[in-house]
Parts: C-alpha cells; sequence; structure tokens
C-alpha cells in the first residue's frame, strides 16, 4: 500500500510539474505578444498576464504547504491557455468573428 501512495504522490507532483511548466511556456509566449492584442482582446495588460502566469507556475510548483494557492494557479494557467491565448491568436492572424 505504501509503493502505491508514493507512486501516486510522484504522479501527483508530475502532473503540478507539467502544469508549471505550461505556465512558463505561456509566459513567454505572453512576453513575445504584442501590447495591442491584449487591448484589442480587451484583456488585462500584457505585463500583468506575464506576472500572473509566472507567478501562477511557482504556486503550482511548491504547492503542497499553500495547496489552495497552487489551485489558483492551476486555473490561471487554464484561463491563459484555453481563453486568452487562442482569443489573442484569432486576432494576430486575422481570423477573428464579427
Amino acid at each position: 500500500m505504501g509503493i502505491l501512495l508514493t507512486g501516486l504522490s510522484w504522479v501527483k507532483f508530475g502532473l503540478y510539474a507539467l502544469a508549471g511548466v505550461f505556465g512558463l511556456i505561456g509566459a513567454a509566449q505572453a512576453a513575445m505578444t504584442r501590447e495591442d492584442a491584449f487591448t484589442a482582446a480587451d484583456r488585462q495588460q500584457k505585463w500583468v498576464w506575464v506576472g500572473l502566469l509566472v507567478l501562477s507556475a511557482f504556486f503550482v510548483v511548491i504547492g503542497q504547504p499553500l495547496i489552495f494557492l497552487s489551485w489558483i494557479g492551476l486555473v490561471i494557467i487554464g484561463l491563459y491557455w484555453w481563453d486568452v491565448r487562442p482569443q489573442l491568436r484569432s486576432l494576430i492572424n486575422g481570423s477573428g468573428g464579427w
């Protein structure tokens, strides 16, 4: 039973670490995105998103003592990847609606 719990603990750590990596990748992409795209998409400023993603990645990786901050970080990273980034990409590529 102890081996199973240890294995699950490592899987959990791996998933959180992977989410942290995606947070850092998102921060790098946000830093390379044009500033006016965030304004056109009616989102927070570019550097606000970069800061949020870096802090989220940090809290997701260190997560154990402050698990609620880790969950908030996961939500912010998910929000960027599934809402903000696709909207920015469609604006920059010119494939947006309307």
